[in-house]
């Protein structure tokens, strides 16, 4: 009879143990993908969600992008492309080049784009943003010339 318990005792520890050693790679698992999202940076797809204007520095108005368009932005870990999907509008939006961020600022200095962009791109290559990194989601603010925000593209990730 005490051979019985003592092996149903050995059993429980064996089983309550296994479970603390599967609850402890949970969370290690979690924490690593949590470093890898992270860890990506701009590197992906976004789409546009929204926007917000700024007045003093501070948003006063937001609104989501429309539901009839799509924009989307792909960034490697040193080319930018982005492409704009509006039925309504028969000219083509997309433009293409390099990118750089450093101390929240991000650089994006189109190579070229479609027609509507080539003529922007011929006055203006380089735009400067400051950018609001999170793993899933950013914000490129465009400044004034005195640093002031004025507004704000705000894109989630895609993949």
């Amino acid at each position: 009879m005490s051979y019985k318990i003592l092996v149903l005792s050995l059993a429980l520890v064996f089983i309550a143990s296994c479970k603390e050693q599967t609850e402890q790679t949970t969370k290690i698992v979690e924490v690593e993908e949590t470093k890898t999202t992270n860890s990506k940076g701009l590197n992906g797809t976004w789409e546009l969600a929204g926007f917000y204007n700024y007045k003093d520095n501070v948003v006063v108005d937001s609104f989501d992008s429309a539901s009839n368009s799509r924009q989307l932005k792909m960034y490697t870990d040193t080319k930018v492309m982005w492409s704009k999907h509006k039925p309504a509008d028969s000219s083509e939006w997309f433009g293409y080049g390099t990118y750089s961020y450093k101390d929240n600022m991000l650089t994006e200095i189109l190579d070229f784009g479609s027609a509507v962009m080539d003529q922007v791109i011929a006055e203006k290559k380089e735009f400067k943003f400051e950018l609001q990194l999170h793993p899933d989601r950013f914000q490129q603010i465009e400044l004034d010339e005195d640093g002031n925000r004025i507004y704000s593209e705000n894109y989630v990730r895609v993949e």
